[in-house]
């Protein structure tokens, strides 16, 4: 008897960590749940639901999900299933626009039904667009905390991926437009 529940035991554990390895995933469920939880309100309503969430298992059963069956099918298909689908998102000036979300990137429709594609190359780091049949880059990714953009000037410029970064870049396209008026 005692044997049986060492077997059972033993082939739970190899059927379930040949399963799982190497299976880090997204979290894409987690990370959608805690993205919706910053746009309730400001800090103090978003740490009360932060709390009722940890005390009415939310975020546990959506992190359990996460680790038992999204990214394993993250991992094994190679694309998370919750990452696709169309949202409408509203722009800063009125208008609506239609994203799609794929594995390889968006697909931005504009009200007048014109159409922008961005793709992610993961072998290069780069996100790029089509414009008049050529791919061109608009954002490489160095490391963790490094992106190269173009400039002004056409030349590839590396900063930092914060807002220091942002300013600087915003502080070289000013300086890009003074200098061209």
């Amino acid at each position: 008897m005692k044997k049986s529940y060492i077997a059972v035991a033993l082939a739970v554990s190899i059927l379930g960590g040949s399963t799982l390895t190497s299976c880090i995933g997204s979290f894409q469920l987690t990370n959608k749940l805690l993205t919706w939880n910053r746009s309730v309100g400001n800090k103090f309503v978003n740490e009360l639901v932060f709390i009722a969430f940890w005390i009415l298992p939310v975020y546990e059963i959506s992190a359990l999900a996460d680790v038992l069956v999204i990214n394993s099918i993250e991992f094994w298909s190679g694309s998370n299933p919750l990452a696709h689908g169309t949202k409408k998102i509203q722009g800063e000036d009125g208008q609506t626009y239609l994203v799609k979300a794929d594995p390889k990137g968006y697909t931005i429709t504009n009200p007048d039904g014109s159409t922008t594609r961005l793709d992610f190359n993961p072998a290069t780091n780069e996100w790029s667009t089509n414009i008049n049949g050529e791919d061109v880059v608009f954002l490489a990714w160095v490391d963790d905390t490094h992106i190269r953009v173009p400039g002004p000037d056409g030349k590839f410029h590396t900063y930092t991926a914060d807002q220091q970064g942002l300013y600087a870049y915003q502080a070289l396209a000013a300086a890009s437009n003074m200098a061209a008026k």
